[in-house]
């Protein structure tokens, strides 16, 4: 079966002429002969659509979802529970197959759910204004730096080593692109080192970025990381929250970051292959005019009845090409909706709740997976959902006898941190059971 016609070799040929260029190759002349790929692709031969749709198959059966084992996976991507009316309301065909809208006075569903959305997430951040969302965490930290820096004229963004990996390359691609620098600071005791922070930031630092809870889960002194940021004039502290922690620990904005951003898949996004995620970034008022993406707003029509407009768009393509620095017209609205519905199907004291179980959980494998000595703490550190043990055998060792008892390892931190041994990353959500948790320590202990 060839459900798939390719182009003709006479369909090419007249393309080409119609165009008028002699050759594929001409179309790709631009590209610099040492980085052009010169001999043909390595692809295998040509198989049927039964064979691929078999071949396909076979690589999504290697991967297990948290819906077939418990996970104790995170670094990034949480396994917490996800009410069904998320799914109910998010592929409702209005909002499914809507666009993000350009125009100020359409989609009025749309634009009031976003505008409830950036309510929502000011309120649980403390700040004062937040956008439409991003494409994941590690975009927002890129767009918080580049924002501070191209506002206050800086030359560099100081960055800890505890912010998760993927999130520094992504804002290192960032600021390189536009002749900026990042630099890294070490950790002790799995957390930053505010003596090395302080040593880093200088009259020429733009932004500080700290992440809390940070790639290894524990809790960062982020009062003392925005006092040594605002040591230096015009510079902005950065802080990266997992949205869900800040329902027990202390607003950003009640102690002076003027930014934060995070990775808002825990409100309702699943783990899913990669993707895809949803940034968050809230800020004060001073950045109102820098922060990228739109902001809708609330008023009334003619009629006096209330409605909402898309009120400022200061750096989106469509608006000022030449000068836009940021590209995420498509704005991950159903991501949007789906954690905008979550938050309110949840409530301040749901999402309360959630913290508290996903916090308590954690310390009870905490407690129990080094009751007996076998394994040691990371740090010394408080932490919320997430944790770090040092262990003798090789974290893929343990994972895979995890794995053949029905359960999701944690995360070998080695991956990113050379030299740093054998260290597990363990997190723990709200959906793990006791059972769940007494079993993943036995067979840790036992392997």
């Amino acid at each position: 079966m060839f459900p798939y016609i390719s182009l003709t070799e006479q369909d090419e040929r007249e393309m080409l002429e119609k165009i008028g260029v002699e050759s594929i190759d001409d179309l790709f002349r631009d590209i610099p002969e040492d980085v052009s790929m010169n001999r043909p692709l390595d692809l295998p031969k040509a198989k049927s659509e039964l064979e691929v749709a078999a071949y396909l198959r076979g690589l999504a059966e290697d991967n297990v979802c948290p819906c077939q084992m418990p996970s104790f996976l995170g670094a990034g991507a949480y396994d917490h529970y996800i009410p069904s009316i998320i799914k109910h309301i998010t592929g409702r065909t209005e909002f499914y197959t809507s666009y993000t809208p350009y125009q100020p006075e359409v989609s009025q569903g749309t634009l009031q759910y976003i505008f409830e959305y950036q309510t929502l997430i000011t309120r649980l951040t403390g700040m004062e204004i937040a956008n439409a969302s991003l494409y994941d965490g590690g975009s927002a930290i890129g767009e918080a730096a580049l924002m501070c820096v191209n506002g206050n004229k800086k030359k560099n963004v100081v960055i800890s080593k505890t912010v998760h990996p993927h999130s520094r390359m992504v804002a290192r691609t960032y600021l390189k692109a536009q002749g900026f620098d990042l630099i890294e600071v070490d950790m002790k005791d799995g957390v930053t080192d505010l003596d090395a922070l302080k040593a880093a930031v200088t009259e020429d630092t733009g932004a500080v970025v700290i992440q809390s809870p940070n790639f290894f889960g524990f809790i960062e002194n982020l009062e003392s990381a925005t006092e040594i940021a605002h040591g230096v004039k015009k510079c902005d502290m950065i802080a990266s929250c997992d949205p869900m922690s800040l329902a027990i620990l202390k607003k950003p904005g009640a102690i002076g970051v003027d930014v934060v951003v995070g990775e808002a898949q825990p409100f309702g996004i699943p783990v899913a292959a990669g993707g895809p995620y949803l940034g968050y970034i809230a800020v004060n008022k001073k950045h109102l005019r820098k922060l990228p993406g739109r902001i809708v707003g609330q008023t009334e029509d003619r009629d006096g009845k209330r409605s909402w407009v898309l009120t400022l768009s200061a750096r989106e393509q469509h608006i000022r090409r030449e000068k836009a620095t940021s590209n995420i017209c498509s704005n991950q609205g159903l991501n949007v909706l789906a954690a905008t519905v979550y938050m309110i199907t949840m409530g301040k004291k749901g999402m309360r709740e959630v913290a508290e179980q996903c916090t308590k959980k954690a310390h009870y494998c905490f407690n129990e997976l080094t009751k007996s000595g076998k394994f040691k703490p990371f740090s010394s550190a408080p932490f919320f959902k997430e944790f770090a043990v040092v262990t003798d055998k090789p974290v893929e060792e343990l994972n895979n006898k995890l794995k053949e008892a029905g359960i999701i390892g944690g995360f070998g931190a080695a991956k990113f941190y050379e030299g740093i041994g054998n260290v597990m990353i363990i997190a723990v959500t709200e959906k793990r059971t006791k059972e769940e948790i007494d079993k993943f320590v036995k067979i840790m202990e036992e392997a």
